[in-house]
């Protein structure tokens, strides 16, 4: 893999050096939210944007600014997301469950999540870039792992926005069916809030029983 050189602001170096080196037209980056909460689904979302082409210079005006979400505030990401749907070539978002992160692990349900949105990509992608150490082996597609890729790749920083948010948005949702918890604030993580309400309450069934402090108490 090239070496995307410094920046402060995510770019296409990877995503063109595949699409020259093995002569193809769709590469996707892909990325996660939420695998360290402890309630909620994990969320993945894969987006492919043009690395050549006459469309380039206009979709990238039109990201400017984009970057890794957890370094951007909840309304710039809103309004980045809708950015995204609307100038990105192709995007697609999954979701595995608690009780699936449960059964099978949080690996094998980021993995899963991430497929299935590498899946319903429309055109199918021909490669993708996959933030952190993960390989998704379940497709049979050239990939490459990057490490810290939302802050150097700008379809995974892309992909990482849209997997935010719409997390996020299950999270606002899930907080209307069980309002005592506080899923608003928090979204699922282990703050002292949600530590508190788990104390009084006990897990509610979106809740991660697998995940510690859970596992270690008899609910």
């Amino acid at each position: 893999m090239p070496s995307p050189g410094p920046s402060h602001l995510p770019g296409l170096t990877f995503e063109r050096a595949i699409s020259d080196e093995f002569g193809i037209s769709w590469v996707a980056g892909v990325d996660e939210a939420g695998r360290g909460a402890l309630a909620g689904p994990v969320f993945a979302a894969a987006v492919q944007l043009p690395p050549t082409g006459d469309r380039q210079h206009d979709i990238l005006a039109r990201l400017q600014g984009i970057k890794d979400s957890k370094l951007l505030s909840p309304k710039a990401r809103e309004r980045y997301d809708a950015i995204i749907r609307e100038n990105g070539l192709a995007y697609a978002v999954a979701y595995s469950p608690a009780e699936f992160i449960d059964q099978h692990g949080i690996l094998n349900a980021t993995r899963r999540a991430m497929t299935e949105a590498v899946s319903r990509l429309v055109p199918s992608t021909q490669a993708i870039l996959v933030d952190g150490p993960l390989r998704l082996v379940s497709l049979n597609l050239p990939q490459w792992p990057v490490v810290r890729g939302d802050r150097q790749s700008l379809s995974i920083a892309a992909a990482s926005i849209l997997a935010k948010v719409g997390r996020d948005h299950y999270m606002l949702a899930l907080d209307e069916r069980f309002p005592e918890y506080g899923f608003a604030h928090h979204k699922g993580y282990g703050t002292a809030e949600h530590l508190a309400a788990l104390g009084r309450l006990g897990p509610c069934p979106e809740h991660r029983r697998s995940f510690a402090p859970l596992r270690s108490k008899l609910f």
